[in-house]
C-alpha cells in the first residue's frame, strides 16, 4: 500500500486528496494540519469578521470529507524536517512520518518587517488565518481605533470586514495606490473611492517606521494613535522543507508541470510554490485558491501513479468592496483595449493576437470567458473579439467552438 504525507491543510491539500483518491482508492493519506480546523475557504475570513458567516458555513469540503477519503489528520501538528532520502517527515515532537510520496503544501506566511518598537505594542495582528480573525475579532469593540499597514487585497479585506464593528479604521501603505501589485493607478481611484465612501480612511505613499505602544510614527512625520494594529504589509512562500531538504528554491518551492519539486518523491503546490505563468512565460509565485487546488489536484495524481499535468497557471484576483467588485488575470503587456462607463472599466491586453490579461471594474460576470481565452491561448483572430470587449458573451464564438466549450463536445 503507498504511503502518501500531505503537508499543510489548505486548498491544495483538499486537491491532492482527491487527486490520490482518483488514481488509488487504497493509498495510506496522512495530512499534517498546523491549524485545529478542517479544510475551509481562508478568502472568507472576511465575512467572518464582518459577521456573514460562521466556522461551520466556512468548510471547503464536507464534514465527512476526510472519513470518506480514509484520510489520517494530525490536527494541531507541524513538519519540521524533510528526508527525501530516508523518505521521512519529522514532526514537532520528534516523530517520523515514513513515505513514498509527500506533498508540501505549506502555504505562505505574514511577511512582518522589523519596526522598531513593535515589540512595545500589546494589540498586534495579523490577518490570513481563521484563528488571526477570531483572535481580532475579540479584541476589537464600537470605540476601537484599527490601524492597519498594508493596503493590499489582505488589509483592505480586514478594513471592510471591520467596517461597521470599530471606531474607527485607518490604512496606510508605502505604495502611492491601494491594490498596487494588481491595479494600475485609474481602478485603483475607482476601488479606494467606494472604500473611502464606507468611511475607510488612507495615508498612501506613507507608512510606520516606528511604534511606541498606541502610536505609530509615520515617515511623513505623522503620528497616529490607535488601539489595534493589523500587519498586512505582505506574505512569503513557506518553503523552508524544502530548502532546508536540498531543494530547488526560488521565492517559492520549483515546480516542474507534474508538480514535482527537484527532490525525488517530494511534491509541492499552492501558495508555497513558483511555476511558469503561461500568459507571460515567467515564473513566478501565484497564490489563489483555484490555482492551489489544480496544483494539488495534479500533485496527488502523479503522487499515486497517475499522469497528469497543470500547465496553464496564471494569476488572478477576484476581489470586491462594499458592492463594487474587480476582477484581474493574466499579465499586463500589448496593445491596451479600453471599453469605460461611469460604473465600469474594462482593460484588455492583446499581443501576438492573443488576450495577455485584462482588469474589469464593474462588471465581473462570465469572466471565464476571458481566462479560458488566456489559458488556452486562443487566437484572437479566430473570434468576434469586438463582441467580448463589450460583454463576455458566447455568441463571440463560432458554433462549434460553443459546442466544444460551454456544451461539452469534444473537439
Amino acid at each position: 500500500m503507498k504511503r502518501c504525507v500531505i503537508i499543510g491543510n489548505g486548498a491544495a491539500a483538499a486537491g491532492c486528496i482527491e487527486g490520490i483518491r482518483s488514481v488509488d482508492a487504497e493509498a495510506e493519506i496522512t495530512v499534517v494540519s498546523a491549524e485545529n480546523h478542517a479544510v475551509y475557504g481562508r478568502p472568507l475570513i472576511s465575512y467572518f469578521l464582518e459577521g456573514k458567516t460562521d466556522p461551520a458555513h466556512m468548510n471547503y469540503r464536507d464534514a465527512d470529507f476526510y472519513e470518506k477519503n480514509g484520510c489520517r489528520v494530525l490536527y494541531g501538528r507541524t513538519a519540521v524536517g524533510l528526508d527525501p532520502e530516508k523518505k521521512e517527515v519529522t514532526l514537532d515532537g520528534g516523530e517520523k512520518l515514513p513515505f513514498d510520496a509527500v506533498c508540501v503544501a505549506t502555504g505562505s506566511s505574514p511577511f512582518v518587517p522589523p519596526f522598531e518598537g513593535l515589540d512595545t505594542v500589546e494589540k498586534k495582528f495579523s490577518f490570513m488565518t481563521l484563528d488571526d480573525a477570531e483572535a481580532l475579532a475579540e479584541a476589537v469593540n464600537q470605540d476601537s481605533r484599527v490601524l492597519i499597514v498594508g493596503a493590499g487585497l489582505i488589509g483592505l479585506k480586514c478594513a471592510e470586514g471591520l467596517h461597521g464593528r470599530v471606531g474607527s479604521i485607518v490604512v496606510c501603505d508605502l505604495a502611492d495606490r491601494v491594490l498596487s501589485s494588481i491595479l494600475d493607478a485609474e481602478c485603483a481611484g475607482r476601488m479606494q473611492k467606494r472604500l473611502e465612501e464606507n468611511g475607510i480612511g488612507f495615508l498612501l505613499a506613507d507608512s510606520a517606521v516606528r511604534f511606541d505602544k498606541n502610536t505609530a510614527y509615520m515617515r511623513s512625520g505623522k503620528e497616529v494613535g490607535f488601539d489595534i494594529l493589523v500587519l498586512c504589509v505582505g506574505v512569503r512562500a513557506n518553503t523552508a522543507l524544502v530548502k532546508d531538504a536540498g531543494g530547488e528554491v526560488g521565492r517559492g518551492i520549483a515546480v516542474d508541470e507534474t508538480m514535482r519539486t527537484s527532490l525525488s518523491d517530494v511534491y509541492a503546490s499552492g501558495d508555497c510554490t513558483e511555476s511558469v505563468d503561461c500568459s507571460s512565460g515567467v515564473r513566478k509565485v501565484m497564490a489563489l485558491m483555484p490555482n492551489a487546488y489544480m496544483q494539488g489536484f495534479a500533485a496527488g495524481v502523479n503522487m499515486a501513479g497517475g499522469e497528469t499535468r497543470f500547465d496553464n497557471a496564471i494569476p488572478m484576483n477576484s476581489v470586491g468592496f462594499f458592492g463594487l467588485h474587480a476582477m484581474t488575470a493574466g499579465t499586463y503587456e500589448g496593445e491596451l483595449y479600453e471599453e469605460k462607463t461611469e460604473d465600469t472599466l474594462k482593460r484588455f491586453y492583446v499581443k501576438d493576437d492573443l488576450l495577455k490579461g485584462f482588469i474589469l471594474i464593474g462588471d465581473t460576470t462570465r469572466t471565464g470567458i476571458y481566462t479560458s481565452l488566456i489559458r488556452e491561448r486562443t487566437k484572437l483572430s479566430s473570434i468576434d473579439f469586438s463582441l467580448l470587449l463589450q460583454s463576455a458573451t458566447t455568441a463571440a464564438f463560432s458554433e462549434k467552438e460553443r459546442r466544444i466549450k460551454f456544451g461539452g463536445a469534444k473537439k
